[in-house]
């Protein structure tokens, strides 16, 4: 399985420097190559190649591997989107290859940038770089991100066998209210992220009104604080989801919103807690922990998981009273309306297999 992690590199004041420039010229260079593939309406990398390779290394300063890297990512952004001209951060992620980037040891990689070489300094070497096993893939990113550098790279982790389809399966309704529930009855409640969101979205409101330069240094801040916090809870969850299928045998089944936000309408005042429901970033945490782990993980249908009764199967919108009670009219079964969720889906056909990587 493929895992990427962000190593953090420690390089002294020149080399920072040194790498920022380069950064700055080979995201100016693939802007350049953006506006000749938008001008001739070409997003083949031969093509353009032919077209801007000696103009970008002349007017950029680049290295003839980095000129094509820059050719590279201007005809992936113009593939995404025809209509329109590319454009670039000027310190946008650039990408490493072998050619250009090389491993020495664990604590330090070779990089190059305008002119040279430079040996940097790794100070943070990830969870998987270097274990017995795993191998590097492909390009690494270079990013620089709240003035720290960073190199993204791509590791090969090999997976443990799953073996044949488990027996039984452990179920997980996944929600706004409480994040997830599985049938087993535990719930992973989302009030503290809902109330962590709440304060921030007040917060950024009152530092917007205020337009300083002391707001506006606070709210680069606190950017991204409340992603890593959403984050770190979903790896939370997901850890503890993993580690209960594991330890019962069971693989884990749960529903495939794919597409949810154009199917459901929500009042109002539900809508950011809708529009920051992280549910897909948890389905991608569970999916690579459980191939690591060996454990099965299936996807099915969401349709009525919680207004079916898994005793006797009877379906209706009146056995739910309320979003936290569930009350079957037919048999009486009663309880918990997330857990009775998940337990549906515990029982539900797999239509799908997640994609782990």
């Amino acid at each position: 399985m493929l895992v990427t992690e962000a190593l953090k590199l420690a390089p002294s004041p020149e080399q920072a420097e040194a790498l920022l420039a380069t950064m700055r010229a080979c995201n100016a260079a693939a802007g350049r190559a953006a506006e000749v593939a938008f001008e001739h309406k070409t997003a083949n990398k031969v093509r353009l190649q032919k077209l801007v390779y000696y103009a970008l290394r002349e007017e950029f300063g680049l290295s003839a591997e980095m000129a094509i890297r820059s050719i590279s990512k201007a005809c992936e952004a113009y593939k995404r989107d025809k209509t329109i001209k590319p454009e670039f951060r000027p310190l946008g992620a650039v990408a490493y290859d072998q050619r250009i980037l090389s491993w020495k040891g664990r604590d330090a990689v070779s990089l190059r940038v305008l002119g040279e070489r430079i040996i940097v300094p790794v100070i943070y070497r990830g969870r998987w770089l270097g274990t017995t096993g795993t191998t590097l893939r492909g390009a690494a990113d270079l990013i620089y991100r709240d003035r720290k550098f960073y190199l993204a790279v791509v590791i090969d982790v090999p997976e443990p066998p799953t073996g044949s389809e488990p027996e039984d399966w452990l179920g997980v309704d996944l929600g706004i209210v409480n994040i997830a529930a599985d049938s087993e009855g535990t719930v992973y409640c989302g009030k503290t992220v809902r109330a962590v969101r709440y304060r921030n979205r007040q917060l950024r409101a009152r530092l917007q009104a205020k337009g300083t330069k002391s707001a506006k240094r606070l709210l680069a801040k606190r950017r991204r604080r409340e992603s890593r916090f959403a984050r770190d809870v979903n790896h939370v969850i997901s850890k503890a989801l993993v580690s209960e299928a594991k330890g019962t045998g069971r693989g884990i089944k749960l529903e495939d919103l794919s597409g949810i936000r154009d199917r459901v309408t929500v009042r109002k005042a539900q809508r950011a807690d809708h529009a920051s429901w992280s549910f897909f970033q948890l389905r991608q945490f569970v999916a690579y922990k459980a191939a690591l782990a060996g454990v099965s993980l299936a996807l099915v249908d969401p349709r009525n998981t919680s207004r079916e009764c898994p005793g006797c199967g009877h379906v209706d919108k009146a056995n739910r009273p309320s979003r936290d009670r569930f009350a079957c009219k037919r048999c009486g079964l009663a309880g918990p309306a997330d857990h009775i969720a998940a337990r549906n889906i515990a029982g539900r056909a797999a239509v799908s297999l997640p994609n782990a990587a």
